[in-house]
């Protein structure tokens, strides 16, 4: 029995650090996943909030009875104003903004 029990209390601070690693790497692994889960659903609500204020400007364009690309500057005027953190994070090119504005007026 004394011979169990030291051979224990040698490799206890082994078997402390092994499940510290463990536990460390599961931790960083749901960090990782929470991380990618989150990031995903937060762009995915600016980019709704972008196409919603695109579409609302271009809706607001049209019943000024403005056409053509004036509409589409406005829609964009209107979405830089409505929702400036999801410009901000998602950073879409001045032909990308203008291409979904148009997309938004030609269903109209």
């Amino acid at each position: 029995m004394d011979v169990i029990r030291t051979i224990l209390a040698l490799l206890e601070p082994h078997i402390i650090e092994l499940v510290g690693a463990v536990l460390a790497a599961v931790i960083g692994r749901a960090a990782i996943e929470a991380k990618r889960r989150w990031g995903i659903e937060i762009e995915a609500r600016h980019r709704e909030a972008l196409h919603s204020a695109l579409m609302t400007g271009i809706r607001a364009a049209l019943g000024r009875g403005l056409t053509g690309q004036p509409a589409v500057d406005y829609a964009i005027g209107y979405a830089q104003e409505s929702v400036p953190d999801a410009l901000a994070k998602l950073r879409p090119a001045e032909a990308v903004l203008q291409q979904i504005a148009r997309r938004y007026m030609d269903a109209r």
